[in-house]
């Protein structure tokens, strides 16, 4: 099948809308509790229990645009991967082997228009807020738009998902590698989950077990100590391989920033501030 240009039709449709820019206005903002990155699964967790709330901004009578929303099971969420401020043609993705993609065949945030889209479980409706499942949202992400999920239109699950069908086929097969924590480890883990319900180890071993080969987007990299290190959000953790017994040792957990930075004016916002000092206090023999 063939498709044609009518060019004038193309020129008079260009002058209608500006191709300069276009204004977009957030309706609202998401609180998730998910301060970074690593904290938001690249897809909703919906195994686990989860609540997260959309506040839809007062005074443009969004009460009244959520009219018959509650009846509804999920809801498509468009919103602005606000923290990306540039593109890449290639992308990385986190999952499968370390093979970059054209950005439109994946999911990165790393887009022309960094916009994104979620179809997230509808618990409720209160006024102009929206109390939502599990989502893969950071904390004060804009949302630009609210739509239902209609099963019979949105859902297609025979379709053919390209590359993402031989990942899915390595990622439902077993673990590569079992991951064990050291004495050290397992102390900074229980310490960590205990004093400051911080618990990051799950997503962990989830990568580790998988791949714990060096790859820029799951955040693995070499050090020049030849050692190993994953970053986990606002922390690391260093490891090593035994590649003949298909083992992953974590060694220690560090912080993922030094405690000069931590007690400087103007870090008051780092994620786990007062975790990673107090972390730093207790084992200074990480400290950079």
């Amino acid at each position: 099948m063939e498709f044609s240009i009518d060019r004038g039709a193309e020129h008079a449709l260009a002058g209608a809308v500006s191709t300069d820019s276009l204004t977009l206005k957030p309706i609202g903002f998401i609180r998730t509790g998910k301060q970074v990155k690593f904290q938001a699964l690249h897809q909703p967790a919906e195994g686990e229990a989860e609540n997260n709330v959309l506040e839809l901004l007062p005074g443009s009578n969004f009460e009244q645009a959520l009219q018959d929303v509650a009846g509804f099971d999920r809801v498509w969420l468009l919103w602005w991967f606000h923290r990306n401020e540039t593109w890449r043609p290639l992308v990385l993705p986190p999952r499968g082997p370390s093979k970059r993609r054209g950005v439109f065949a994946t999911r990165s945030p790393h887009r022309p228009n960094p916009l994104g889209m979620t179809p997230v479980r509808l618990l409720g409706v209160k006024g102009r807020t929206l109390l939502l499942g599990p989502c893969d949202l950071v904390e004060g992400t804009p949302v630009f738009d609210v739509k239902p999920y209609v099963p019979a239109y949105d859902s297609f699950p025979e379709a053919k998902a390209g590359w993402i069908e031989e990942v899915d086929a390595l990622t439902e097969a077993p673990a590569r590698f079992a991951v064990e924590f050291s004495e050290l480890a397992q102390a900074q883990v229980a310490w960590l989950r205990e004093a400051w319900q911080v618990d990051f180890t799950a997503r962990l071993v989830e990568l580790l077990s998988r791949d714990p080969t060096p790859h820029r987007t799951r955040r693995i990299r070499k050090r020049a100590s030849g050692a190993l290190e994953i970053g986990c959000g606002a922390w690391r953790a260093e490891f090593s391989v035994d590649a003949a017994t298909a083992r992953v040792t974590v060694k220690a957990l560090e912080t993922g920033y030094p405690l000069r930075f931590l007690t400087r004016e103007g870090y008051e916002a780092v994620p786990d501030r007062e975790a990673q000092m107090a972390f730093l206090e207790r084992w200074p023999e990480v400290a950079g």
